[in-house]
């Protein structure tokens, strides 16, 4: 939005959006039975990423989202590590549960790299307007699971890409 604009309920669901397709998963910490949170984690898990949720006390109102989040899947949280773990396969590396350990000092960069124009061709063209599921665009691609979603992601922002169902895509 232009810096001028005044924020509005209705435009967060729209930047959440956008936020949970370029994080690898959304921790939901606490939310309520009817909540924001609840939208983005939604979002993030219809967009093929992992949904956390740190449980909390069934009679605390403000824990309802997270324990129904629980209850549909998403991978419980208490520690850290239970991040790592989940996260660590995806990034190609050993989960380091150690969180004060050096890093490594090899140069890479640990986000995600720029898709080759060879790689977001073999992508865009598994696509069509018939819903495919993204495991198979990884599958079928040979490309990492990150390069897909960086591709999935263009494609959103320009406005060729539909959602039908929880890890589905199809153009438009």
């Amino acid at each position: 939005m232009p810096l001028t604009w005044e924020p509005r309920a209705r435009d967060f669901p729209r930047r959440n959006r956008l936020v949970s397709g370029m994080a690898l998963g959304v921790v939901v910490v606490e939310a309520a039975e009817r909540s924001g949170s609840l939208i983005t984690a939604r979002l993030a898990g219809e967009q093929g990423r992992e949904v956390f949720a740190v449980p909390g006390s069934p009679l605390d109102p403000r824990s309802g989202g997270t324990n129904r989040l629980l209850k549909q899947g998403a991978t419980l949280v208490t520690e850290a590590a239970d991040i790592t773990d989940v996260l660590a396969p995806i990034l190609g590396r050993p989960a380091d549960t150690n969180l004060e350990a050096e890093q490594p000092s090899s140069g890479h960069s640990l986000g995600p790299t720029e898709p080759a124009d060879d790689a977001r061709a073999r992508i865009v063209e598994l696509l069509g307007p018939t819903p495919a599921a993204i495991d198979d665009l990884v599958r079928l691609s040979g490309c990492a699971v990150t390069e897909v979603q960086i591709v999935l992601l263009e494609l959103d922002l320009a406005g060729r890409l539909d959602r039908p169902g929880p890890g589905l895509v199809a153009l438009r």
